[in-house]
């Protein structure tokens, strides 16, 4: 756990008994929101496609092999991220969201570090992420944290790809 600005990250589920309504609110925001950035407005999560769905609906079970990251305001889930298991050395980094209530005070950068440090001590020689081109400011964040754009893995279009050498 870390804490930075009154912001705590843990690892979910984890000792501390919280909420699934706090990851599964995370998770509706960042897939409402990205629908809506690609053109395809959604009006909630049943629209989702099934595959986004899923992860709103029971993130524990789409999540089952992954780390989810949270950090909490005091109780209140306000940002989140999902680290996969490395597969031939190496992670990835999905779902990153902060609420944006609470966006500017480290969240997402405090997120990425955990993230980071615990792909490191399981193993994984490289991180990889992928993001949509017009998320200008997580790029930003990213390119910050020791990540470059790499060749790509995921021919839709508009998505970068990026990774880090640990």
């Amino acid at each position: 756990m870390t804490d930075h600005h009154g912001i705590s990250v843990v690892r979910w589920p984890g000792r501390a008994p919280l909420s699934e309504d706090g990851p599964a609110r995370l998770l509706t925001a960042y897939h409402l929101q990205t629908q809506a950035e690609k053109g395809e407005v959604v009006a909630g999560v049943d629209e989702l496609p099934e595959r986004y769905r899923a992860e709103v609906l029971d993130p524990r079970a789409a999540f089952v092999d992954d780390v989810v990251l949270l950090a909490l305001s005091g109780d209140a889930a306000v940002g989140c991220l999902v680290l996969t298991a490395p597969v031939d050395g190496r992670a990835e980094l999905k779902r990153l969201w902060t609420d944006p209530d609470h966006r500017g005070l480290g969240v997402a950068s405090g997120l990425v570090g955990a993230a980071l440090a615990h792909a490191e001590r399981g193993g994984a020689g490289v991180v990889r992420l992928s993001v949509w081109k017009w998320r200008a400011g997580a790029i930003a964040l990213y390119e910050r944290l020791g990540f470059t754009v790499s060749a790509s893995w995921d021919e839709r279009v508009q998505l970068v790809c990026m990774e880090r050498v640990m």
